[in-house]
């Protein structure tokens, strides 16, 4: 996905532009109440790590979700951008910002037992529940 590597991205107005240095490759659901709210669905999102770099970063609304992460969006058209994680930086960036979202696999579940009946998928994906990612991340904040 993108050239040498590299994969980019931004916001719906184009206000922000982002860029990671790594192509991607899969992604993870996020069912989690908070994500659903957000999104009006589940929240697909890739770990892009610490790495992710922005222009327009003026651009971008930050909100502080909970004691470990931060949600962004972009100020002026709403697009949701990512989730970040306070403790090691990393960004989980919002699929649907990519430009090329074609070739990816979804690999995981999170909060599966938060997941509404409304909606299944059919890949077969490591899945998680809420008290397992916070173990998984040491938090005892169990709002995301």
């Amino acid at each position: 996905m993108g050239d040498q590597g590299k994969a980019s991205g931004g916001c719906i107005c184009g206000a922000v532009c982002f860029t990671v240095d790594e192509a991607i490759t899969r992604f993870g659901a996020c069912h989690c109440g908070m994500c659903r709210r957000w999104v009006s669905g589940p929240f697909f999102a890739t770990d892009c790590g610490p790495n992710v770099r922005f222009e327009g970063e003026d651009n971008i609304a930050r909100f502080r979700s909970s004691d470990w992460a931060e949600r962004g969006f972009c100020k002026t058209c709403g697009s949701n951008l990512f989730y970040r994680l306070i403790t090691n930086g990393h960004y989980m960036m919002s699929i649907g910002a990519f430009d090329d979202q074609n070739g990816l696999e979804m690999t995981s579940q999170v909060f599966i037992d938060e997941k509404p009946d409304g909606y299944d998928f059919a890949n077969e994906t490591k899945v998680m529940t809420g008290a397992e990612v916070f173990a998984l991340y040491g938090s005892e904040d169990e709002s995301a």
